[in-house]
């Protein structure tokens, strides 16, 4: 559902809003550095924290993602896909995890093996929102 321009802004715009919600239902916000990755937007995060605990209760989540100066944005609302450990395949965590890193950095990490075993010891997921609406100035 990300259409060219929309790709082009989250490339370049990497500091984003994410929004969760509670067991109540009350809004739960979180700040996050994404990147473009497959047919959405991800980021990483520990386990155990309230935006991945929320996200495994109820996927629904809009990512507002914004330039450094906040005159430009774009929000994608929609569901989550959670890649995490003891749920998906080691190997398949560890090529995401480094794409996303990627992604949202926009350069490699300069020692791989060092980084996977930061983020086994952090028992870090990817979190991808995957759009089904998206808003937004571009400007």
């Amino acid at each position: 559902m990300l259409s060219d321009s929309d790709r082009a802004f989250l490339k370049a715009n990497h500091q984003a809003v994410l929004t969760t919600f509670r067991k109540d239902g009350g809004a739960q916000m979180s700040i996050v550095t994404c990147g473009v990755y497959r047919d959405g937007v991800a980021f990483t995060t520990e386990a155990q924290r309230a935006k991945l605990l929320n996200l495994q209760r109820n996927p629904r989540c809009s990512l507002l993602v914004s330039k450094r100066d906040w005159w430009g944005y774009l929000v994608l609302e929609g569901q989550a896909v959670l890649l995490s450990p003891g749920v998906t395949s080691p190997a398949e965590l560890r090529q995401g995890l480094r794409d996303v890193c990627t992604a949202a950095s926009g350069k490699t990490h300069p020692n791989w093996q060092e980084y996977d075993a930061a983020m086994i010891e952090e028992r870090r997921s990817v979190v991808m929102v995957v759009p089904e609406r998206v808003y937004g100035m571009r400007r």
